[in-house]
Formats: structure tokens, C-alpha cells, sequence
């Protein structure tokens, strides 16, 4: 049986999710790749060992997470079961609904009939009560904000989640939706949102200032834009890189002798801060204090234990920010 650190929690940073009460690590664990049914579950254990050793208390999943779609939250339902059941009251377990799950009208985006049987499904896969937050995925434009925000709070009154979030929204149908949430007393606490060095949609989008302003904590994914933040792509594409071998969230052309100039600057401007390429890109997105969290993926203990390095140095000077936005060429 797993027994876990009794030092976990003396390095990790934790931070308060906008107003509420819940605190969120600096760093959180997506299961997004990894955790499928291709995956080995072994290592799938090794990598939440390593993360939970380590204060990293949140795991977070989508129902459609594989492959196939909803393996993750069955896989991690069986790791719950067998290693982190005397945990579960320390785990921040999320999870979320609103891209394709299941043939038909109903088994995508915001409908109250899908939301509602999606958590569902979610809750029996990983064999729980609860989940401790549950977002809407995506935007629906074909459905009422009011509906699916009605099914978000439907949730939590139902005892199927305590918080809710939203996920790859923007800041004016953020806006709309949390006046929505806030009438129906819905403890909404969490945007979810592609940003990096590379993405900055949500400066763009409002969504990082709107956030903030109504203040709702923000956790990031891609922080590493699909590896290209990191040491793995400097000299070119490795035949056993995501590239090569998945090619589903980042293919060949992404990788442009622009943009791959762009990473080899980067990168000796992290050897410069004393960091990794890695290390500074998740430092980066900490930098001001208006993200919560960092969502990682990872296919090896070694490389959680390498992204937590970052929280050592998460400040920047000016000249430092605009050397980075002169690399991608933002200035």
C-alpha cells in the first residue's frame, strides 16, 4: 500500500482560488495525456506518487480524456481505489464536460442533459461521491448561458461537485456567465485556459483581466506549449517526440525555423536566469500573481520533479519580460 511523504507539503506553494477558500498548488497534474488506455499503468502510478510526494494535490481530467475517452478517469478511478483512498479528503480531483463524449445529440457541448449525465458518467468511472470542482469545457453558442449555468449550479446543489469552473472561455461570456452564477449562488472559483509564452489568448480575449477583476482564480494548461518550451525540440524533431509519434495537439509544421529560433533564445535566456527552458516558461506564467495554478503534463516522474524547480524563481525584471516578448516578436 502507498504511503505518502510525510514532507509533502513543505515545499509547495499553495494559493487561494480567487475570493473563495480553496487553495490550489502552484503546480497541478493534468491527466490529459498518459492516462489512457495506451499508457502503462505503472508509470501512471509512479506519476502520481511522485506528484502527491511532492504538494502537488491536484489532478485534474475531462471526460474525454484517453485514449479512449473517459480511460483517464477510469484509470485514475482504479489509483484512487487502490493507493489514494486514505487520501481522498487531501486531493483536489477535477474534472469537466462539454466536447464530444458520446454518439448523438446529447453527448456534447452544454445542454443540461449532457452536462448533468456526463458528471455522472465521470463520478461511476472514477468511483466517487464527488468531484471537488467540475467545469464546462467549452463555449456553446447554441445554448443558453443560462442553461448551462444552471446545470453547473444543478451540480453542486445535487452534491456532485463542491466548486465550479469554466474552461476556454472568453472575458465577456466569462462576464455574463459568472452574473448568471452569482444570482444562483453557485460557488463558481476557476477559468481554465490555454496560456504560454507562445498563447497569449487570454491577454488578448480579456479573460485574464476579467478574471482577475471578478476575482476568480485562473489555472493554465499547455504552459510548456506542447513541449515546445522545453530542451526537447532545440536541435530539431526527435524521432520519439510528440511530434513523430502523436502529431493529434502538435505536428511538424508548428515547429517553423522561426519559431524554432524563437526556442533556442528562449533558451539562452533561461540558461542566462540560471533556469531550464522548462523552468522559466512555468515561471513566466506565475510571474504577476494572477494565475493560481500551472497545469503539467508529464510521461515520467523525473520531469514533475523537474517542473516544481521552477517555483524557485518565479520573478522577472521588466527588461527580462520584454527581452521575451522581443523573441516572439510581440514588440
Amino acid at each position: 500500500m502507498y504511503e505518502a511523504s510525510s514532507s509533502r507539503y513543505q515545499s509547495m506553494t499553495y494559493s487561494h482560488c480567487g475570493g473563495s477558500g480553496l487553495q490550489l498548488p502552484a503546480i497541478s497534474l493534468g491527466l490529459w495525456h498518459n492516462f489512457g488506455d495506451t499508457a502503462s499503468y505503472e508509470n501512471m502510478k509512479q506519476l502520481c506518487f511522485t506528484a502527491f510526494d511532492n504538494g502537488i494535490t491536484h489532478f485534474d481530467l475531462a471526460n474525454n480524456y484517453g485514449p479512449a475517452p473517459g480511460s483517464a478517469e477510469k484509470n485514475l478511478g482504479i489509483l484512487l481505489e487502490e493507493h489514494f483512498k486514505t487520501y481522498r479528503d487531501e486531493l483536489i480531483i477535477s474534472t469537466k464536460a462539454g466536447y464530444d463524449m458520446w454518439e448523438g445529440p446529447y453527448g456534447n457541448w452544454g445542454s443540461r442533459k449532457y452536462l448533468i449525465a456526463s458528471l455522472d458518467q465521470s463520478l461511476r468511472r472514477m468511483g466517487l461521491d464527488y468531484v471537488d470542482i467540475f467545469y464546462h469545457h467549452r463555449m456553446d453558442p447554441d445554448t443558453p448561458l443560462e442553461e448551462t449555468m444552471g446545470a453547473l449550479a444543478q451540480c453542486v446543489t445535487s452534491g456532485k461537485a463542491l466548486y465550479v469552473g469554466l474552461s476556454n472561455y472568453d472575458g465577456e461570456t466569462l462576464k455574463k456567465a459568472s452574473a448568471i452564477l452569482d444570482e444562483l449562488h453557485c460557488p463558481f472559483i476557476i477559468n481554465q485556459n490555454r496560456y504560454s509564452i507562445f498563447d497569449r489568448s487570454i491577454e488578448e480575449n480579456g479573460l485574464k483581466k476579467t478574471a482577475v477583476k471578478l476575482k476568480k482564480g485562473i489555472i493554465a494548461f499547455s504552459p510548456l506549449a506542447q513541449g515546445m518550451l522545453t530542451d526537447r525540440y532545440l536541435n530539431g524533431i526527435p524521432q520519439d517526440s510528440r511530434i513523430m509519434t502523436d502529431g493529434r495537439f502538435l505536428t511538424g509544421s508548428s515547429l517553423t525555423g522561426e519559431k524554432l529560433a524563437q526556442i533556442q533564445k528562449l533558451n539562452e535566456m533561461a540558461k542566462d536566469r540560471g533556469q531550464t527552458l522548462a523552468e522559466m516558461a512555468l515561471s513566466w506564467i506565475l510571474r504577476d500573481g494572477m494565475v493560481t495554478s500551472v497545469l503539467i503534463g508529464a510521461s515520467k516522474p523525473s520531469q514533475i520533479l523537474d517542473n516544481i524547480k521552477a517555483l524557485a524563481n518565479t520573478s522577472f525584471t521588466t527588461d527580462e519580460l520584454e527581452q521575451i516578448d522581443n523573441i516572439i516578436k510581440l514588440q
